[in-house]
Parts: C-alpha cells; structure tokens; sequence
C-alpha cells in the first residue's frame, strides 16, 4: 500500500456521474478552495457499498458545511454507476446520491492511491481527505468487507479545520468542543494539567 499522507494528492481526469448526468472529464480543478473526502469502493450492484455511499449522501450537508466535497470512486464505467442510481435503496440501489461517481475503468486511479487489490481487480474501501493545496491529510484503508464510519470521516474534517484555524494539534479521540494543545513539550504538559 501507499502512505500518501503528507503528499500531493494524485491527479486525474476521469468521467463521472453527477447529479444523474454523465460528465466525460472530471477532476480536482472543478473543486477549488475546497477539501476533498476521497471515498473507493471496490464494486458498484454489491453489498457494503450501497450502505456506505448511502450513509455518505445522508451526511452530505455536514461535509458541504465543512468545505468539503464528498467524491466516490470505483473501477465500473460511468453507465454502471448511472444504472445503479436508477435503483432504489430498498432494491440495492443508491437512488438518491448527488455527489460524483468517479469511472476507473483501467483503474489507473485505485493505483495512483494505493488501493488497487491486483488479484481481484476491485479497489479495497479507502478514505483520503485532501486538503485546499491538495495534499492528503489523512487516510485509511479497509478491507472489502469491513465498512467505514462516517462519524469517524467528519471528525478527522473538523481535526483538520480546527488544526488549520488555531495551529494547535489534536490529542486522541479529539472532538469538536475538546481543548487542543500547542504542538510542544510544554503544550503537552499544558494539556495533562489544566
């Protein structure tokens, strides 16, 4: 696997599904001065993804509060996932998803991110949040059968933001409202005693 964490998101231009439509050439340069939430999943038609895709557009109004665009990609073409959002929920459908569907047929992209599982030639579940410059903040990668949190995904977003506002870091299981601390020896010692 790839720890991009740290680095220049990969670039790519791809079709994609938005909104029902099918757009021939996506990429970043259509989300500027937003972070990017990065979602792979390894099928379209199957079992865990609809669950999570879902579970992303419910969420959707947090992430677009937060600056940030949710984006989902696979290695099935732009008709399958137009196909599959003809189909209701309660029929395995993701009926109803408003954000882009990214096309990686040569899956080119699952690659670039490190995601690609050769053997069976689907993409494991991976999660990248990528900031305004385009640089990955955060990553994680499961494997086909386990799905992710969302709960988990908005929290490492508002990390980010408070991180990027206050310059201070983000002590474990860090939420919204919880102190900080100053990236030192002293902001650590600060933090165990007040």
């Amino acid at each position: 696997m790839t720890i991009l964490v740290g680095k220049q998101a990969p670039e790519f231009v791809t079709a994609a599904v938005v909104g029902n439509v099918i757009h021939e050439h996506y990429s970043f340069e259509y989300l500027e001065n937003k972070n990017i939430l990065l979602i792979f999943y390894p099928l379209d038609f199957t079992f865990v993804c609809p669950t999570e895709l879902l579970a992303f557009q419910e969420a959707l109004p947090e992430f677009e509060m937060r600056g940030t665009q949710v984006i989902a990609c696979s290695v099935d073409s732009v008709y399958a996932h137009l196909a599959w959002l003809q189909v209701p929920r309660n029929r395995g459908g993701i009926q109803g998803i408003e954000y882009p569907l990214l096309a990686d047929l040569n899956k080119t992209i699952a690659r670039a991110y490190g995601v690609l599982l050769e053997e069976k030639g689907v993409a494991l579940r991976g999660l990248f949040l990528i900031d305004k410059k385009r640089i990955v903040r955060h990553q994680i990668v499961n494997d086909l059968a386990l799905g992710r949190s969302v709960e988990e995904a908005l929290r490492m977003v508002d990390a980010l933001d408070f991180h990027e506002k206050y310059g201070e870091v983000c002590p474990a299981s860090w939420k919204p409202g919880d102190k900080g601390m100053k990236p030192n020896q002293e902001g650590l010692k600060n933090y165990f005693t007040e």
